[in-house]
């Protein structure tokens, strides 16, 4: 009964999210400068005087910055615009499941695109270590799909895709403190403080994250009740990229 009249006030939450992110996305884009980042593609070139192969790079264009930002909202925006109309159904069958697939493909892609930003603000701006930051963080997310429908089947909680997810996701963010660490030690000039800030604040939000599953498998409180922990799955969402987002207007999109 407790989950039944919980399902309207997450409908309407959703639509309520769905419209805090759109809304958000097109503030940054309305204020945001056109402040761009390189997007760049490395080869080996092949020296004639010193015969022999030799790393070289080509930037295939500039992506505004503010095209990354508002993605991550208006992806955002439309998942929640869905499962609180076209996939209601789906989504409260989900949620009486204790899963929600509909979260774990948004997060792949929304999540993802967070951490390609964060990743191009610190100097990573080669396109396949790019894709394979995307990547990493979408598996990391998928993971967590695969945990809610794999412990659909068991009787004792089973955690080996939640430990994929975590060892998956957690390269990302060291590959992005060896950046932090090479400019510190060899660059001639200083990684901006906010960006550093976003760093760390995103870190812990990500963690967060990971914290309520656990939490929510661990039957901790009332994390007992699934929708319960979908609250703060929603919550979490709206304050990462909000938070995210404004900090990266703060520090480079500002007028």
């Amino acid at each position: 009964m407790e989950q039944t009249q919980r399902y309207p006030k997450l409908r309407r939450w959703n639509l309520v999210m769905a419209a805090l992110h759109a809304i958000q996305g097109f503030i940054v884009l309305y204020l945001s400068t056109d402040f761009k980042l390189p997007l760049t593609a490395s080869y080996l070139n092949f020296n004639v005087a010193a015969q022999k192969l030799e790393p070289a790079s080509q930037t295939l264009f500039d992506l505004p910055l503010a095209y990354l930002v508002a993605a991550f909202f208006f992806m955002c925006s439309l998942a929640h615009l869905i499962i609180a109309t076209v996939w209601k159904r789906g989504y409260e069958r989900d949620l009486s499941k204790g899963m929600n697939r509909a979260r774990w493909f948004e997060y792949s892609l929304s999540a993802s695109t967070m951490m390609v930003a964060i990743a191009m603000l610190v100097g990573i701006y080669e396109i396949t270590q790019l894709a394979m930051i995307f990547g990493l963080t979408a598996v990391m997310n998928l993971m967590g799909l695969v945990m809610e429908i794999h412990n659909q089947t068991t009787e004792k909680t089973k955690w080996v895709s939640y430990i994929i997810g975590v060892l998956a996701g957690a390269i990302p963010w060291l590959v992005i403190a060896v950046y932090f660490w090479t400019a510190a030690a060899y660059g001639t000039g200083d990684i901006p403080t906010f960006v550093y800030w976003i760093y760390v604040s995103i870190f812990v939000f990500f963690n967060c994250f990971a914290i309520n599953m656990i939490l929510q498998y661990k039957k901790i409180g009332k994390w007992r009740e699934y929708s319960y922990g979908e609250w703060i799955y929603i919550v979490l969402s709206l304050v990462a990229k909000s938070a995210l987002a404004w900090q990266v207007f703060a520090g480079t999109l500002r007028p």
